[in-house]
């Protein structure tokens, strides 16, 4: 069944005739109080999470923000019309005097952040939360977004995860009858802590694009328009745990993904001053790390460092969605800025060692941590060849980032915490981070971010079935509610996927050439994706069908959606 509820009980009578979104008008009209409609069906305990209290916490965090929001994303596509004319992303001169001062900090690491050498990063789902919680982490990022397919039962569900989470209650039985119960790091795997300790949470929210359709915020205007995802997630994370959260010797920390500019953080730290004033918190006490995953990011880390210098704890170098924003930045841009076979495209080519090196370098510098990104590979259980080739592709990884000066690092899975524990072990010994390495010789100019050639590589017929069939496996994943995918002993997530459709995308409209000479043009990726589609395994319940469909629009069209999630949320979640 699906309800209207308001956040407040009563609310002047709207008038009879609404306006839709942007429109204006030349006459008077009534002033109503702005507030949320859930429009979503009602679960079980849904009403924990969906209190009038909360749905006035949110509806004041529109009132007061998504009008720039929605400036800020007017302005994210004036930023791509820019690139796709020919005008580079670039250090901006109108900041210099940010760059150039040496004196100012961020707030740093908060209560429980300290150690952050290994981070396991993992849905918000009852299960996989519990596996993380007992993992043996120094921090479980609990994903709301990318490893997040946004259903309305994820998003409502996995705030529920994490309200019991954060009060100690959090349990599962599965459908085979197994009890899942969190009892803390083992004896045998703890990192920083002792056995029975528990990561430090920190909450990924969605990002600036993304909409919530199940909530409907009125305006004082009476013009309704689609919640904020990344205002739902994180007002209700907030709102319901910040307080606990401080008693339990931490904080309500976040992860904040997809930023463009130093102004996006702005609203961040406009936002979290609001709320710690609403809820009663002091100054301070919700702390950020942002996402270094854009190209545009990637020239304004210090003035992002700035923006949210009162509640920032450190940046991450979130290697895939960079790579992605490569590739959607300048997928127009002639064959300079075309990239080989994704596998080819590691952290040691030269434009990604420069983005990394910066990010040290910007951190460290302004006293923040920096925090390494997640390789993809994932042991096999069932198959030791496919561990051991895994544990040595995430050794040389961790080894490498943390030679460089990291802080910390991400996982995908459990049992490669070890693995990635001692890499850092070895570099950082009792200390809980190397801050003291300002990487002062590290110069990296605005040639070395965009020398995207140097990362050579051929593409290959193989690279390009790949790319197919990791976009179809994870888009029907995503499709039926699964946002992290094991797929060919890899971990997969909505930045992977949409690597994999924008290289075929670019690869098409650039007419791009094979190893072998053969051309890459629209009807042969048709003859590939045909042949993928009738070797996967089919069932009566999935959802290859759409995926195809998804696929299809956001590869294969003459138009690049920004991102395929978008449209696909709208039509199928």
């Amino acid at each position: 069944m699906t309800t209207t509820t308001q956040a407040t009980a009563e609310r002047p009578t709207p008038p009879t005739t609404g306006r839709a979104f942007g429109e204006t008008s030349t006459g008077s009209f009534a002033t109503i109080h702005p507030h949320l409609e859930v429009t979503g069906s009602l679960g079980e305990r849904y009403d924990e999470i969906l209190t009038p209290a909360a749905l006035e916490f949110l509806a004041e965090l529109h009132d007061r923000f998504a009008g720039t929001r929605h400036d800020l994303l007017a302005a994210r596509l004036q930023t791509r019309v820019d690139a796709a004319n020919g005008r580079d992303p670039r250090f901006l001169p109108e900041t210099a005097h940010i760059r150039d001062d040496p004196t100012w900090r961020v707030a740093g690491a908060g209560p429980g952040l300290e150690n952050r050498r290994v981070e396991i990063t993992g849905p918000t789902d009852r299960k996989m939360a519990i596996n993380a919680l007992n993992s043996g982490a120094a921090v479980w990022l609990a994903d709301q977004e990318d490893a997040t397919s946004p259903t309305w039962a994820n998003v409502i569900e996995g705030q529920l995860t994490l309200y019991d989470a954060v009060r100690g209650t959090l349990s599962y039985d599965g459908p085979d009858g197994k009890a899942y119960r969190v009892t803390g790091a083992p004896s045998d795997r703890q990192d920083g802590g002792t056995p029975g300790s528990t990561p430090t949470i920190v909450m990924r929210p969605r990002g600036w694009h993304l909409v919530e359709k199940n909530l409907t915020f009125v305006d004082r205007a009476n013009r309704r328009m689609p919640a904020s995802g990344s205002l739902v997630d994180f007002g209700l994370y907030a709102f319901h745990n910040a307080h606990r959260l401080t008693e339990n010797g931490s904080g309500p920390y976040f992860y904040l993904p997809k930023l463009e500019s130093h102004l996006e953080a702005r609203l961040w730290n406009d936002i979290f001053s609001h709320s710690e004033d609403h809820l009663n918190l002091g100054h301070g006490t919700i702390r950020a790390t942002v996402l270094i995953e854009t190209i545009q990011a990637a020239f304004e880390m210090d003035e992002i460092l700035y923006e949210l210098r009162d509640h920032c704890a450190g940046l991450n170098a979130g290697r895939w969605d960079y790579i992605f924003s490569i590739i959607k930045t300048f997928r127009a841009r002639g064959r300079r800025f075309v990239l080989p076979d994704r596998k080819e495209i590691t952290m040691t080519v030269p434009f990604m060692r420069s983005y990394t090196e910066l990010l040290v370098a910007t951190c460290h510098r302004r006293g923040a941590y920096a925090i390494g990104g997640m390789s993809a590979f994932i042991p096999n259980r069932r198959d030791p060849a496919v561990t051991e080739r895994a544990l040595e592709q995430v050794a040389a990884d961790k080894r490498r980032e943390a030679g460089d000066g990291f802080d910390g690092t991400w996982v995908a899975h459990p049992d490669l915490i070890p693995t990635a524990r001692a890499e850092f072990d070895a570099v950082l010994g009792d200390r809980t981070n190397q801050l003291e390495r300002t990487r002062d010789e590290v110069q990296v100019t605005a040639a070395d971010l965009l020398d995207v050639a140097s990362a050579g590589g051929q593409i290959t017929e193989a690279g390009v079935r790949d790319n197919v069939r990791i976009a179809l496996r994870y888009i029907e994943s995503w499709l039926r509610g699964v946002g992290a995918a094991a797929i060919d002993n890899l971990m997969e997530d909505a930045a992977t996927a949409e690597i994999s459709r924008s290289q075929i995308w670019q690869w098409i409209h650039d007419n791009s050439a094979l190893a072998d000479g053969r051309r890459i043009d629209a009807d042969w990726v048709a003859g590939l994706v045909a042949e993928e589609m009738a070797a996967l395994p089919r069932t009566a319940e999935d959802r290859f069908d759409d995926a195809l469909e998804v696929f299809r629009a956001s590869a294969l069209e003459p138009e690049f959606p920004t991102f395929l999630t978008v449209a696909a949320y709208a039509r199928y979640l």
